[in-house]
């Protein structure tokens, strides 16, 4: 059907290709890419923070449009209004998890991502259902959609230009392209609200492309497909801004119509062209100026400059040439790594990055090297060799249309500040319609010549091969990492039989990852299962013998099992590799369980020292200060200090730490104050249960109250 529509000229019918075969064939074609790609599709990050679908970024925009308001349906958080700049991480960190990535003006939270999604799908699916949509089902809605245009804006090209090429051909170049788009999407990690704005500018802009061959081949309507261009570009920038230079394409046919004007009446349609192309871009751009001036008071602040994230937006800069040959080098040039365990690939060595520079994102990129098949939009010039004049000038303008949407759309992002594999869904299809386009060429150009023609077919199916097959790897490599970043979600939101079972999926995967096991002995350490997170430690160091924070999370394990030698060789061990403040005090502990008062004391300051604000080294240390029963161990007044510091901290509402501070006191001489701490301590204990430091604290307020100090050789 797509190809009857874009495709309104006479062309006789491609070699071998029965029209029924034809449809079947790109049929198959196009069922077979949306259905891997809804089946390998994960539902995005943000759903363990609330696994609500109403709370989703574009849902909340929904709910506040309908309640008559341009910022979303989420109070904002009291306390970002009492800081002096909200927008600093270093500060706003404890108020910023529920409303991460959105942006704050005015005590409103508003949203940074493009409008489009929220107006053409999610607003009008509640409205129709009377439920929210899901930001997976809008990606794959998106992507669907895009990725069938641009199937039929390829029949078309093949059934018009390329007759003589088989429809085999043909298919395996739709799959290139459906390659392109769709593991995009799902290398991505995600089909979170990052993706769905993604997937609405690669709809939109493929709506645009097909518009405007349309408006080239049939000339009675162009003015109509024009309009549609333009409002289907505009729609784009609403969800895209960074495609907004990419809007030069629509210029392209009334520039051809110009050049092929001769009479006065023939420049007066060129000037209607113009309108037609300008026109609903236009309105739509003043739209979303008028948008973002009735919320930030501004036409061209987005929201950026306003973002809660982990980086202060509002003072780096969002554009410069200063960051080109580093994002050039992200999305062109760095190639994924091989290893020898399946899946094959790993991420290289983090660049270093410009300064200024915000955040480099999934490592799937280096398209000259890991998509190789782009290299054939070199091929390109080749379709119109031994053409028709008439036919060689609507097929270069084309031609051009493409290349113009993809060089404008990397350039763009080559000058942003972040950079992510995602973002490539901006210009990557452009790069690979090119690059099918100069298989076409290429398979024209040799129809003559059988040998040649088969030594090409050789050579750029390899290059298909090694693009299917890193597609292929680095989706299993993404799905595994998929699988653990849900699991750490999950973990931090103490779900820890689900965190267990996404660390496992990950590792079936890739059993050969480091970083699995450990996540894996986390989640079962945190479950108390010492003996099996033991077994994941020794695992992760089995594959990675230099990994410190598996060292001292072992001995950790160990210790709590009673190993107290063994947890000190990985505490060492740790330290060797790797100064940390954790294996300072781990190992700082144990010298404690052995009685080894100036090694635990001497690891407990270390621990202080290189982190001044580590509770548990400061509270143990004064314990030990105020505690111990050899008197050339203790020292109250360092012990007040250490223990008033930690108090300070906590505000007052620790019962561990105020009853360290009262057996400071008591050492320090100073039991009034030992006993009124100890009895706030007593409260606190006895409000939360804690039936064990209840039964100390009344034993030790009665020493205190008889003017006793606390003797203790334990925790």
């Amino acid at each position: 059907m797509m190809g009857r529509k874009l495709d309104s000229g006479t062309a006789s019918a491609p070699e071998g290709a029965i029209p029924w075969m034809r449809h079947v064939v790109f049929g198959l074609v196009c069922a077979l890419v949306i259905g891997v790609f809804a089946w390998s599709a994960e539902p995005g990050a943000l759903k363990f923070k609330s696994p609500r679908t109403e709370d989703s970024f574009y849902n909340l925009l929904v709910r506040g449009f309908r309640a008559g308001q341009l910022n979303l349906k989420r109070e904002a958080p009291p306390g970002l209004a009492q800081l002096a700049d909200p927008y600093d991480p270093a500060v706003n960190a404890a108020y910023i998890s529920d409303v991460y990535d959105m942006s704050y003006y005015k005590g409103k939270i508003y949203l940074y991502f493009g409008v489009t999604p929220a107006l053409v799908l999610y607003w009008p699916y509640v409205t129709l259902t009377g439920h929210y949509l899901r930001d997976k089902d809008a990606v794959l809605i998106f992507f669907a959609l895009g990725f069938l245009v641009a199937a039929g804006l390829l029949q078309a090209v093949w059934r018009r230009y390329f007759p003589e090429v088989s429809i085999w051909v043909a298919a395996v170049g739709l799959l290139t392209l459906g390659l392109a788009a769709g593991a995009l999407v799902v290398l991505s990690l995600w089909c979170d609200v990052y993706v769905v704005v993604v997937s609405c500018g690669f709809a939109f802009t493929m709506l645009a492309l097909a518009a405007i061959w349309c408006a080239w081949h049939a000339p009675k309507r162009k003015v109509l497909w024009l309009l549609l261009a333009s409002l289907a570009y505009g729609l784009a920038i609403g969800s895209r801004p960074s495609l907004l230079f990419g809007v030069i394409i629509l210029l392209l046919p009334v520039a051809q119509a110009w050049r092929a004007a001769t009479e006065p009446g023939s420049r007066r349609r060129v000037g209607l062209l113009l309108v037609a192309a300008v026109g609903p871009v236009m309105l739509i751009g003043l739209g979303l100026m008028l948008y973002n001036t009735l919320r930030f008071g501004s036409p061209f602040e987005f929201g950026w400059n306003y973002q809660l994230s982990n980086y202060q937006n509002n003072a780096a800069q969002q554009f410069s040439l200063h960051y080109f040959w580093f994002t050039f080098r992200f999305y062109f040039l760095e190639p994924m790594r091989w290893s020898g365990h399946f899946p094959f690939l790993q991420a290289g060595p983090p660049l270093p990055s410009p300064s200024g520079y915000t955040s480099v994102g999934n490592a799937y990129s280096g398209i000259l090297s890991n998509y190789p098949l782009v290299w054939l939009a070199l091929a390109a010039p080749l379709v119109w060799r031994g053409r028709p004049v008439d036919e060689v000038s609507v097929l270069r303008w084309f031609v051009a249309a493409v290349f113009l949407l993809f060089v404008t759309c990397a350039l763009i992002l080559c000058l942003f500040c972040s950079a992510s594999s995602s973002y490539e869904l901006d210009f990557l299809p452009a790069l690979m319609l090119l690059a099918v386009i100069g298989i076409l060429g290429l398979e024209r150009a040799l129809v003559g010549s059988p040998v040649w023609r088969r030594i090409a077919r050789w050579g750029w199916c390899l290059l298909l091969a090694y693009t299917v097959a890193f597609n292929l790897l680095a989706s299993v490599e993404a799905h595994a990492t998929t699988n653990w970043l849900a699991g750490n979600f999950l973990l931090n939101q103490r779900r820890v039989d689900e965190a267990v079972e996404r660390f496992q999926m990950a590792l079936a995967l890739e059993p050969e990852s480091a970083t699995f096991h450990f996540a894996l002995a986390n989640a079962l350490c945190r479950e108390r299962r010492m003996d099996e997170s033991i077994i994941q430690y020794q695992k992760a160091l089995a594959i990675k013998p230099d990994f410190a924070e598996a060292h001292n999370n072992l001995g950790y394990s160990l210790l709590q099992l009673g190993r107290v030698n063994e947890a000190i060789t990985h505490f060492q061990r740790a330290l060797e590799i790797q100064q940390s403040y954790e294996a300072y005090y781990n190992l700082g502990f144990a010298f404690h369980r052995k009685r080894m008062v100036a090694e635990a004391m001497a690891c407990y300051q270390k621990a202080t020292e290189l982190q001044p604000q580590f509770i548990p080294a400061q509270i143990d240390l004064a314990w030990m200060l105020a505690t111990w029963p050899a008197p050339s161990v203790r020292n109250g007044s360092m012990a007040v200090a250490l223990a008033e510091q930690a108090n300070q901290f906590t505000k007052g509402t620790d019962p561990q730490i105020l009853r360290t501070l009262a057996a400071a006191y008591a050492e320090a001489g100073r039991f009034g104050e030992a006993v009124m701490t100890a009895k706030r301590a007593l409260a606190l204990a006895a409000a939360q249960s804690k039936t064990g430091l209840t039964n100390a604290l009344e034993t030790e307020i009665g020493l205190y109250q008889t003017n006793s100090p606390c003797r203790s050789t334990n925790n």
